[in-house]
Formats: C-alpha cells, structure tokens, sequence
C-alpha cells in the first residue's frame, strides 16, 4: 500500500487507519483511528528487537505507552533493564520508572507492561535525575524504509526526544526503533519532513527487521519556536526546561511570540493600582489557587508562560487573583495560554474579568499576608 502524490501527513495517517480497519488487521483498542494503531502480529514484531546488538547492550531504555509497543516493555523488564515511559501527555513529569514489586512473577512483569502497570507499579523521575537512554522506542503510525515517521499528529514522540537531548539523556548517537505492522511501512516524501520530526534507525514488524541508515539529523532540542503557551501551561516539565535554557541564554521565544519585549520599562501609570469603578475588559480573574499559594510563585508561572501582567491584584483568601494587563487583545492572548494551566495539584480557573466592583478588588489587602507575599497590587 503506498499513499498518493501529493498527499499531506494527515492523508498518509488516514490511509493506513482505513486500510488497518478494512482489511482487519487492527487489534484492541478499536477503531485505531487518532492512535498508534495495535494490530494483529504486534508481540510477534516486539520479539524481533532481541536481534538487535543495540538491545542485548542497552541498560536503560524509554519505551512509549502505546499497546503494541507492550511486547517491548515486557522484554525490557524480563531482561532486568532500566524500562523509562514518559508520563500520559507529559503533564506532570517526563518519565516514570518501571519498578516492579521484589519476587515479582512472569504474571507480574506482564502486569507491569500494560498501561495499569504504568499506574501501579511506577515512580517519577525528575529533571535532576542523572538519566542516560541507550534506546528509545516509539510508536508510528507510517513509517518509511528511509526513516521517515508519521506520528498521530499531536507531536509528543517528537517533543518528549527533544526533551530528552535538552536534558541530556540521549545524543544523535542513540539509537530509536519504532515496531510497526508491514502494511505501515509507505513511501513517505522528505518534503513532509519538518526539523523537529523524529527519524528511526530500525523498523520491526512480524515478518522483518529494517535497518534504515537513517542519517538526517534528529532534532537538537526543543524547537520553542514551535511550541504555544497553552501547551506550556499544561507541561510543568516544559516551562522548567524553558527556565533552563532561558537562564543559559538560549531564545526562548514561543510560537505566541513574547507578551513584552525583555527588560522592557513600564510608566507610573501602568504601575499605578486600579482605579475605583470598574475593571477594565483588559483584566483577568483567576481561581482555584492552592491554599498556600503564594504571590511570588503565581508570578514567577506566568512569567515562565510569557504571559506577565502589566500588574497583579492578590486575593489570597479567596484563592484568586487579578491579572491586569495592558489592552483587551493581551487579556485575551493571556486566557488562551492560561487554558488547563495548573498550579501546584489545583487547575486554575481563567476568565475575563467584566466590570467587577473596585472594592471586590481590594478585598484582600487587610488579610495578613503570608511571609513572601508581596503588596497585593503588585508589578510582574
């Protein structure tokens, strides 16, 4: 099966979720469409990666969560290896550790390589975990014989690798297999290709073993230009790794564009506190702050998100805050970028703040503010 000229990646991803369901060759969980499809032969084509030298050496390995890629993750823990996958849409962390109880039977193991294993039997691993990957292991949904792959197009193969060489855990030298069925296995135009997309050294599937010689440059990093606030507002472990490379001095810039120019300088009156009235349709109310929050930590997260207000309006007893920024056009960005933001355990509530009371505003100045809190009006 090989896709059209002409076609997108979206139309080669299509293609073969039709073709995998037409021809029946699609396992649990159906319909494969919007995943990396499981098929039929999937522990078959996991076997084959104990051909591989890159494996019988590897001591520590990140395997993805998809179902047919569990054959893997089973190998890798039955041969006593390191196994790594990266946390469910990397929303607090990157990796979690697959450690299974002491004694733990065959039962057990194959428990462990399922996604309830992930759940059960799993712990963290943090940005300051010395981790060195020897392998990586991705799902596809088309890939060529050159190394070409086509996610299901939310990007996080891609992302959670430049993530990896961010912090140091893999090099252009690693190696990254994907395990596809034969049918995945299209021509792919390099044109479709972006800097960021992950390439693949070797394709397993149920009948062969492809070394692909792969030698276009993996990608070198996080590509910030590529990357929305909204998404770092849910990614706890992005914004720390753009903290990082803000403080080394590398462009940071996102794909939003930054809400202020660096060192920017602001009037008395953009500083001034709100007047009494009404608050401007500039303004955003936010809510569901953790208890102990404090303002010092809301303002360095929004700061992290390029979306720092002109000023900020505490309300820690109410667990709220104001954010006051310079037009609608900014209060309207800043919602978008704050959607499914978290703070601490808590999901923030974001709304645009319609003409609210100014005494609902200063209701918190009387309350004892705790030990680094900040004057409740305060400059980002």
């Amino acid at each position: 099966m090989e896709p059209r000229a002409g076609v997108s990646k979206q139309d080669i991803r299509e293609q073969i979720w039709d073709y995998m369901e037409s021809q029946n060759l699609a396992d649990f969980p159906r319909p494969v469409h919007h995943r990396i499809p499981n098929f039929k032969g999937s522990y078959l084509a996991c076997q084959n990666i104990r051909d591989l030298e890159v494996f019988a050496r590897t001591q520590e390995l990140k395997v993805d969560p998809d179902k047919p890629l569990e054959g893997v993750r089973l190998l890798a823990l039955q041969s006593k290896k390191t196994l790594l996958v990266p946390t469910p849409r990397l929303r607090t962390g990157l990796f979690n550790k697959i450690t299974p109880p002491p004694g733990a039977t065959k039962d057990i193991l194959r428990k462990c390589a399922t996604s309830q294993g992930v759940r059960n039997y799993s712990t963290p691993v943090g940005l300051d975990s010395k981790v060195l990957v020897d392998l990586v292991v991705v799902g596809s949904v088309a890939v060529s014989e050159k190394g070409w792959r086509i996610g299901k197009g939310e990007g996080y193969a891609d992302l959670e690798y430049a993530m990896m060489v961010s912090m140091g855990a893999v090099s252009q030298g690693t190696p990254v297999v994907t395990i596809v069925h034969d049918c995945q296995v299209v021509d792919i135009p390099e044109a479709l290709l972006e800097d960021h997309d992950l390439t693949v050294d070797y394709i397993l599937t149920p009948t062969r073993v492809i070394t692909t010689g792969c030698e276009r440059p993996k990608p070198a990093g996080i590509a910030w230009s590529k990357i929305s606030c909204e998404m770092l507002g849910k990614m706890p472990i992005l914004r720390s790794l753009r903290h990082q490379e803000e403080q080394a001095g590398k462009d940071v810039t996102l794909r939003d564009g930054p809400r202020s120019p660096p060192g920017a300088t602001r009037s008395p009156r953009d500083l001034a506190p709100p007047e009494l009235g009404s608050v401007p349709l500039s303004s955003v109310q936010i809510g569901n702050l953790p208890r102990d929050a404090r303002v010092s930590e809301l303002k360095r997260a929004l700061s992290a998100l390029g979306v720092a207000p002109s000023r900020l309006t505490w309300q820690g007893p109410q667990h709220g805050a104001f954010l006051h920024y310079r037009d609608p056009a900014e209060a309207q960005q800043a919602i978008a970028c704050l959607q499914g933001f978290r703070l601490g355990a808590n999901t923030v509530r974001v709304v645009l703040a319609r003409q609210q009371r100014a005494s609902d505003l200063v209701g918190s100045h009387t309350a004892e503010p705790l030990p680094d809190h900040q004057p409740a009006i305060a400059g980002p």
